[in-house]
């Protein structure tokens, strides 16, 4: 299963999200720049909790070294398929987190479940002398968050049966539900970092994402977070939608939902929207014409229910202005 989105839009552009993708990336080509000092500098930068707990490895690093590397680790990454499988995740829920707690309470959130996934596997680890390096442990801080957030939500996802792609929308609480509990089964059934997977550094981040959460619903928003509110509304929906298509009982036509901005609806847009159909999903380009209104309806040719004299019924898509 290949995770593509969430169906809950943001609001406002994320940029704290944004900014840690972009930090992420940076530092990884930074990692590739090392040349043969790589290992070195994951050592020097990773978490490493014999730094911490054994003296004769201890002796070799300052203490600015190892409290610098408590924030370092969770911006190095072990290989390019990892760097993108974390970002891809942080792309998916941290808008919706940041949108919700705000952007500056949204940076500090971050970096507080990535301390407390490195602390979960410090003390489960103390001996350890591998580095143990990736944003998990912070994203899974922002899946757990999510997951008390938008429980409601769904997950669109991606099933490859064969060569025929398969969209489904799954519940974002079974998603993360089935989630962590693969951590905790991995975890429980390992020495904690088997196949050099941090497993209880993801799981507690997810369980520090929750308590971080309900502490940050405590304090107020700063006044820059309100402002960056306001300068950072969205002007455009999701590009790719998924249309549930509904229908009388003796009528060909399908009738579906396509929501988009009040900036789309005055200048326009292009969507890509696919149709459920049984175990198919077709795909099709929508062109949404400027100055469309709130609940006007674009007709998609040939998509609905086949008729008696062999043609077939269309496609009614009702307009859905979204209002911030």
């Amino acid at each position: 299963m290949i995770p593509i989105r969430d169906t809950t839009p943001s609001k406002r552009v994320p940029v704290v999200n944004n900014t840690l993708i972009g930090i992420n990336v940076v530092l990884f080509l930074v990692q590739l720049a090392q040349g043969p000092a790589h290992d070195h500098f994951l050592y020097l930068y990773g978490l490493v909790p014999a730094k911490f707990t054994v003296p004769q490895v201890s002796a070799y690093f300052s203490f600015s070294q190892k409290m610098l590397s408590l924030l370092t680790f969770m911006f190095l990454h072990g290989g390019l398929l990892h760097l993108i499988g974390n970002m891809w995740s942080l792309y998916i829920f941290g808008d919706n987190v940041e949108d919700r707690l705000g952007s500056v309470r949204y940076g500090v959130f971050y970096l507080l479940c990535g301390l407390a996934s490195g602390m979960s596997h410090l003390l489960l680890n103390a001996s350890s002398n591998i580095p143990t390096i990736g944003a998990s442990g912070a994203i899974a801080g922002v899946m757990g968050a999510y997951f008390i957030l938008y429980p409601r939500s769904r997950i669109l996802t991606l099933i490859p049966i064969i060569f025929i792609p398969w969209f489904v929308e799954i519940p974002a609480f079974f998603f993360l539900g089935i989630w962590f509990v693969l951590q905790f089964l991995n975890a429980a059934g390992s020495s904690g970092q088997a196949g050099g997977i941090a497993w209880w550094a993801h799981i507690g981040g997810f369980v520090f994402g929750i308590f971080f959460l309900k502490l940050f619903n405590r304090i107020p928003a700063t006044g820059a977070s309100d402002r960056l509110r306001q300068a950072t509304e969205k002007k455009h929906s999701h590009r790719f939608q998924v249309v549930k298509p509904g229908r009388g009982a003796e009528e060909a036509d399908h009738h579906g939902t396509l929501t988009i901005t009040q900036y789309e609806a005055m200048v326009g847009a292009r969507k890509l929207v696919t149709v459920p159909w049984g175990l198919q999903n077709r795909l099709y380009n929508v062109v949404v014409p400027q100055g469309i209104a709130d609940g006007q309806v674009l007709r998609l040719k040939g998509v609905g229910r086949p008729r008696p004299d062999g043609t077939r019924g269309d496609m009614m898509l009702k307009i859905k202005v979204q209002h911030i």
